[in-house]
Order: structure tokens, then sequence, then C-alpha cells
């Protein structure tokens, strides 16, 4: 799909033509037929923002031309003379009508309905006296939520976006502050998502009154900086799948149900979800299940909930299992055509000549022959077990991979689908390129790690004689410090190293998820690298800092004291009687809420701030105000036990060298495990022939117990909040009862790590 753009200067009176002509797919024709022959017209100075934005996000074939001086409002003229007015009409029809944004209009009556309500309350923010209770009224919506209605775009997303972006100068003075910062999240993600469209309809349709002149979508820091980096590049193309076609792109994210989805597969499956929307394509989720040693369902059904997680949206769910019989029948052909044969070399002796380029003894043996040990491999017989198929390519090829690599092995093990129904299994390099040809695959996706076997991957097409596969290579995710090899992390569960798959201190997405890392983040951090083919070895803390610009605008403030050794500060002058007052959960987002804190005349306090304050010493207590210690009470070994003061309001926090983090002497007050963790290996880079065990970390998990205040009895599992001048923590074990502990997973901010010491 692609835009020709034609463009007059738009001071010039009735002269703003954007004429966009679209190369339409086939699959979309169905509901783009209903938007061909149609003519936008409106008035030059009051352009329809919301309406030609919609067209431009969903590629929608519709002239613009606002040359029509009888136009009064926004029409639609379609080629049999019937029209339609009014710029909510024409969203809506836009909405009914794209076909290449999924749930433009809702999913169902409900969605459909709840768009209407925000498309109808969009023009509000034309009217400047309700202009800022709008924004204040859609920021609160927007506290939990990524979009207006439903879990994707949709016109009501377009209809306020536009509104905002049309008031000019006055929301970009409000979008530069820190009031409205869920409106500004929401606004300027949906900003980066459709770069190209938005800006181009921005910069030709919203002007500045008095000016004349065009005012440009504004811009990141990261997009000035690929804006720049455009200027230098010029005339280099953007990177793109070898010959594909838009509307006809098919890819598949194909992993082994044999462990849990790990940021590597992210990767991949994100790749792929990314070329897809781009060739307005589509992604197939295919389980390459040819290996019932290491496979179950429990795999399969967490790999769907990850790729769900991700937010991949494919056509359907497949199994390379399902053409077991097509294989069998493929493997059968080549051996009858002599391009495959069954070996019964020992292992050991194959490997080795296969490293010398050495034919095997069974090489040339005859069809007959062939077929008649490849009963036996079916049969799963005592001589069917000593025999492999290998294909008949090239051994002296000095591609190692291309040397007659194995197609079919006995595997007497049953299967997690298909029971013990099969003997036999086809290897990846066999089974992968039959069903990528034969599930219509365009285009698939591997990572550079498999470059040596593509030439491998054509030839077997070639043998089979099907419809050759485009591959397309991208560069292996690897971080410091962390294992990608799912065989590692099973042994890592295996010797209860770690608590499961799910574990906070492993890299499957589950893992990372429960460490504290928003979905978002890792999306952006994938994407950034976009399809790049440089090997490199990247460090988490990059991953960690795009987290934390998304969690710190909005998560709640909370106080927590270490148990151990805490120190008890006595206000003598402080209040009589405990009161409560509420606080802000944020200071800059009243989305937070409030929470309740109690004052009284005794606090708790660190014992490290404690052993840091000198007599006579004014510290600032958080949220509350200056004191004046007095005395200081140490026991034998010098500890300090106790502390004594006087409270001291009128004093200036600026003056204070201490800032003090204290609870309340109450017994409200909730128990916390703080859990902090490590690498689970020592080494930077784990090479594959490394033993894993040579390389474990003995401290990879530190738990401090520490009270917190009483406002976090009402934490959920997987809030995440800030632990003040502690950092962020995610709940992963709520408030139960009294007796036991809230538990919080500390979330790493993206500074410098610090290894764990022994206890």
């Amino acid at each position: 799909m692609f835009f020709l753009v034609e463009m007059f200067n738009p001071k010039n009176a009735n002269l703003v033509n954007l004429r966009v002509n679209l190369l339409a797919n086939d699959s979309s024709r169905s509901k783009e037929g209903e938007m061909e022959g149609i003519k936008l017209s409106f008035p030059a100075d009051t352009p329809p923002l919301s309406v030609i934005a919609a067209i431009a996000l969903s590629a929608s074939p519709v002239t613009i031309d606002s040359s029509a001086i009888a136009t009064t409002v926004p029409t639609f003229a379609f080629s049999d003379g019937r029209k339609l007015s009014g710029a909510s009409v024409l969203l809506r029809y836009v909405g009914r009508s794209a076909n290449t944004l999924p749930d433009f209009y809702g999913r169902d009556a409900f969605e459909s309905s709840q768009i209407d309500e925000w498309v109808d309350y969009a023009p509000v923010f034309s009217t400047g006296s309700e202009f800022e209770n709008a924004c204040t009224r859609v920021d609160k919506y927007l506290e939990s939520l990524t979009f207006l209605v439903g879990h994707s775009l949709s016109i009501a997303d377009v209809a306020i976006w536009s509104a905002l972006a049309g008031s000019g100068p006055r929301w970009e003075s409000l979008r530069k502050s820190k009031k409205y910062q869920n409106l500004v999240r929401w606004f300027n993600s949906i900003l980066l998502e459709y770069t190209e469209p938005l800006n181009k309809v921005v910069a030709t349709y919203t002007v500045k009154k008095g000016s004349g002149k065009p005012v440009a979508a504004p811009k990141s820091k990261d997009q000035q900086q690929a804006l720049k980096s455009d200027a230098n590049d010029k005339g280099k193309p953007e990177v793109d799948l070898p010959g594909a076609e838009m509307g006809k792109v098919r890819l598949r994210f194909a992993p082994e149900p044999s462990g849990y989805l790990h940021i590597g597969h992210a990767k991949a499956a994100l790749l792929n979800k990314y070329f897809a929307e781009r060739y307005q394509g589509e992604v197939i989720v295919r389980f390459d299940d040819t290996n019932p040693a290491k496979e179950s369902t429990e795999f399969v059904d967490n790999l769907v909930k990850d790729i769900g997680t991700l937010g991949i949206k494919y056509e359907r769910v497949t199994y390379t299992s399902d053409y077991f019989p097509e294989l069998m029948e493929m493997a059968e052909k080549l051996m009858r055509e002599g391009k495959a044969y069954v070996d019964d070399t020992p292992r050991e002796v194959m490997q080795k000549e296969r490293m010398d380029g050495i034919d095997s003894k069974c090489r040339n043996h005859s069809v007959e022959e062939n077929l008649k040990l490849w009963k036996e491999m079916i049969a799963g017989s005592k001589r069917g077990l000593e025999c492999c198929v290998r294909g008949k390519l090239n051994m002296q090829d000095p591609n190692k991979a291309m040397r007659d690599p194995v197609y079919y092995r006995c595997n007497p093990m049953t299967h997690h689908r298909i029971g013990d129904k099969y003997k036999i299994y086809p290897t990846y390099d066999f089974a992968c390129p039959f069903v990528d040809s034969l599930e219509g695959i365009t285009h698939a996706l591997r990572s550079s790690e498999y470059h040596d076997r593509n030439a491998q991957y054509y030839k077997v097409l070639e043998d089979m004689g099907m419809r050759r596969v485009e591959l397309y290579e991208f560069s292996r995710l690897n971080l410091v410090y962390t294992l990608l090899s799912k065989r590692k992390l099973l042994w890592f569960v295996q010797q209860g190293l770690v608590g499961g798959w799910d574990d906070p201190r492993f890299p499957t997405v589950q893992g990372i998820v429960r460490r504290g890392l928003k979905i978002e983040a890792l999306i952006q951090f994938i994407l950034e690298q976009g399809a790049s083919k440089n090997l490199n070895l990247m460090e988490w803390d990059k991953l960690w800092s795009i987290n934390k610009k998304i969690v710190d605008p909005v998560c709640p403030r909370h106080t927590a004291v270490v148990e151990e050794r805490r120190v008890l500060l006595t206000l003598t002058d402080g209040p009589d009687e405990p009161f409560v007052r509420l606080i802000p959960k944020h200071k800059k987002f009243e989305g937070a809420g409030e929470k309740a804190t109690t004052f009284t005349k005794s606090i708790w306090i660190e014992g490290v701030d404690a052993s840091a304050i000198s007599v006579g010493e004014e510290v600032t207590l958080m949220d509350w105000g200056n004191a004046i210690v007095k005395e200081i009470t140490k026991d034998e070994e010098g500890r300090v036990t106790a502390l004594s003061g006087v409270l001291n309001l009128q004093g200036s926090v600026k003056t204070t060298k201490l800032k003090l983090t204290w609870l309340p002497e109450i017994n409200d007050l909730v128990k916390l495990t703080l859990t902090d963790f490590d690498y689970l290996i020592t080494k930077k880079k784990l090479e594959e022939d490394d033993e894993v065990a040579t390389f474990v970390n003995p401290y990879t998990k530190k738990e401090t117990l520490a009270l917190g205040d009483s406002n976090m009895r009402n934490l959920q599992r997987g809030d995440v909040i800030q632990l003040e001048r502690k950092g962020y923590y995610r709940c992963d074990v709520p408030f139960v009862k009294s007796s036991k502990p809230i538990v919080l997973f500390s979330i790493p901010d993206g500074r410098q790590h610090q290894p764990l010491a022994a206890n």
C-alpha cells in the first residue's frame, strides 16, 4: 500500500488537494470496495482532522479535495451520486468500512456504543472554557488503559487525538507540563505508533491561527535523532522483506514446545508481528512438535499465553504433527527418487564421517533396501531403532550443513498430542521447509545462527519439488549473564535452583513480567533494535531504563523501614494522640490516589539513618517537616538504640542534609519481605560448550524483612510501587493476614548492577 501525494500551498485559496491513491490487496476488497470512488470535500479553513486521520491510518481509497467552495460541512460524495455529511458521520463510516485496522469501530455492539460516546464528546475540546475540564476527564479515564475502548486503536482514539492535535499551542503547552500524564502518555504512544501518517496529516491540515503556516507534529528526541539519521542516509532503502507484496505476506512464528517463551523468542515473535502489520499480511503460530522427549502440553499452553501477553495477533495455530502423514509420504517419495536413504551407521561414526566428508556405506543402498529399512523404522523394531533417514545432498560440500543431513529418526516415545501413533519423527531440517511451503508461508524469519543452514533449507525444498519460501535473517538477542538455551534453563528448573519457568530470575516472558517489567517496555526495547543482523551482547540496563520511564510517572509511593535494627525516635513535643492525614500517593500524578498517613509521638526510622545522625542535628521527616535530634542512646557495641528530639515544622527542608523516611509506632503496620535478585550465572557470555554448573552464581536471591505503611494492605498481585528511598517493587504476594508478610520483588531501574553479597 502506498500514498501518492500532490500538495499545493495551503495559503492559496481552495488549493489544498491531497490525493490518496492506494493499491488495495485482494483480501481487503470486500470492505474497501465500500470506500472506492468516494471524494471527501470540506471548507479549506476547517478541515475535519479526525476524518482525514482515520482515512490515512486505515489506508482507505478516498480522494481528499478541499477545493469545493460551496461545501460548508465535510461531505463524502459517492460515485453513484449519494452523499453523507458531518464529521462524526464520516468518521463512523470510515470506522465501519476500514479493513486494515481490526476493531476500528469496536468488536461488538457494546464497544461500538462506547466509541459513539467518545466521538460525540470530542467536539468539547474545541470549546475554550471546557478544554481543560475535558483533558481532566480523559486523563482520569486513561489511568489504567492503553486505548479509550477495547484493546486496539479505534475511531474513538482518532477523534480525541485529532481534537487535541488540532488545538495547536494550547495542547502543546499542556503536553510539555506534567499535569495530564495519562493523557500525554496515550497521545504520545499513538503518535509514535503511527508517526508517518499522523505527521503528514497534522503538518498539512493543522494551521496556526493567523500565521498560515502548518504546524508539524511534535517529535520526541528519538524521532529527532531518527530524522537526522534519515537525512544522513538519504537515498538508502529501509529494510524490506525480499520479494514482499502488500497484502500477500504470510509469516509464521514456530516455537518448539519444550519450554516457556523467553526474551529471545519474543524478539522473533514481535518482528513477525511488525512485518505482518507493515505489509498488511498475517502470522501463523505453529508449534514445531517433532521431539516428544522434550515437549509437553504445559509448554504449549504457556507459549500460547505468552504470545497473547506480547499482543501477537495470529491467523491460526497449527502443529507440525498435523502434517506427519504428508511428511512420511514425502520422505518415501525422496527415497524412491534416490534423494534420500536409510542409514544405520552408529551416531559417533556418522558425525566423524560428516566432519571428514566421507560417504556413508549406506549411501548407495537400493530403493528396495531403503524402503525395507524404512518399514522397520515405522514399526519401531530393534532393527529400525538402529536407523535414520538422511538426505542425499553433497558429502563434500564445504558447508557441513549440506553433508547429508538427517531427515527422520526413530523415537518410540509418547507424543503429548498424538500419543503412541508414531515411532518415527522428522527433524527440524526436514519438516520446517516442507510445512513452511505447504502452509503458504512467503517469508520465514530466522535468527542468524541458522545462516549456514540456509542453503540446506533451499536445497531440501528443491528436492521436494515445492514452492520456494524466502528466508530472512535477524540477529539473535544476547544479553549479559543470561541463559537463552532452553536446555540449560531446564537444567536450572530440574536442579531446583529456581522456582519454575516463571522465576523472576529467568529471562522468560513470565519471569521478567513477574520481576516487574512492563510488556510495553519489552516491545519498545526489541523494536528499537529492529531487524538488524549485527550480533552484539546487550546489557539489561537499557531495558530496565525504558521500564522505569513507564512506571515512574504513575506508580504510587509507599514507605518501608527495614525491621532489623530499626530505631524509635521519640518526639517530645509530638502529638499526644495520633492523627491521620490524607497524602497523595504520587505528588505529580493525581491518578495514583491518596494514602492515609498516621502521625504519632514516636516513629520508626531505619537503623542506618539513625547511625548517621549527630546530637543537635536538624533532619527532615518526609511528608511531615523538620525535627531536631536532642539525645542519642547507644548500646555497648556503639549501635544506636533510641533517639529523642523535638519538631521544628517551621524549619527549611533545604537546609537539612538527611531526608528520612519513617513509620508511625502503631499496630496497623504490615510485614514485608523485600526480595532482591541477581544473575543466575557468573560468566558474562556462556559459550555452547560451557558446563552450566561451573558458572552457577551461589547468591542470586536476598530477602529482607521490613515494616510497611498500612496502605499496602490494599496492594494486588502485580501492582508496581515505589518505596521511598529504596526503589521500585512489584507485589508478588499481597496481604492475606497480619502474620504473613507481603512479598515485594525489587525492580531494577537501569542503574549499574550491584551484585548481591553473601549473607
